[in-house]
């Protein structure tokens, strides 16, 4: 049974009911603890080497990884959009290989982040876009390629209310905010107490941590 995970994205390196995004190369797992390994966008990822891909997919089967990522595309920073995306879908092949979901970063990039799960025949792979801030138009073009939208505590209100509740998720990220502090500010905006957004969320990561739609 996949623990209860409340926390979907945080890269505070002892957070609880947390998803803690890793690189691999820094992977040193505590007990008690959950984690996602990859190679984020904005560091170096032009240089990484084939020991490094392996070392991801070493990782990727530890017990305490429950996800791949944070990795994806940024078209304000980081490598070449190609490189990003050669990247990119390296981990989604090593998140089909381990049947576990993707957690993604996406800065203007929508249609492509999609773009390249398809041509790369890995549409079944899960996906949570991290750090949802985008407007409504491109909270659907990722909704109706099946992703989940994750907000943490800056969002874009109207996004966050047309997405299904079935497809939201929560996170700190690097913020200073505690995961309750997010759960009451995006209950705020749903009319929702925030432990009932806590229970939505926590539902939503089980779901996708099975790696199911």
């Amino acid at each position: 049974m996949t623990p209860d995970i409340i926390d979907c994205h945080t890269h505070h390196a002892n957070a609880t009911a947390a998803l803690i995004a890793v690189d691999p190369r820094q992977f040193d797992p505590q007990p008690g603890l959950w984690y996602s390994v990859g190679y984020h966008p904005w560091y170096d990822i032009d240089k990484l080497t084939d020991a490094d891909f392996k070392l991801l997919e070493l990782h990727a089967r530890h017990p305490q990884v429950l996800a791949i990522g944070e990795t994806g595309l940024d078209s304000l920073r980081g490598a070449n959009l190609e490189t990003q995306a050669s990247v990119f879908v390296r981990h989604l092949q090593v998140a089909h290989a381990t049947n576990k979901p993707v957690v993604v970063h996406c800065v203007r990039t929508a249609q492509r982040i999609i773009d390249e799960r398809r041509k790369a025949g890995l549409t079944t792979v899960p996906l949570a876009i991290h750090g949802m801030r985008a407007n409504e138009r491109i909270a659907r073009t990722l909704l109706d390629a099946g992703c989940y939208l994750s907000f943490g505590i800056r969002f874009n209100p109207a996004t966050l209310l047309a997405t299904p509740p079935d497809r939201m998720l929560i996170e700190t990220d690097e913020a200073p905010a505690t995961i309750r502090e997010v759960a009451s500010a995006i209950g705020d905006v749903l009319g929702m107490p925030y432990y009932q957004v806590i229970k939505t969320a926590a539902e939503n990561t089980q779901r996708l941590l099975n790696g199911r739609y």
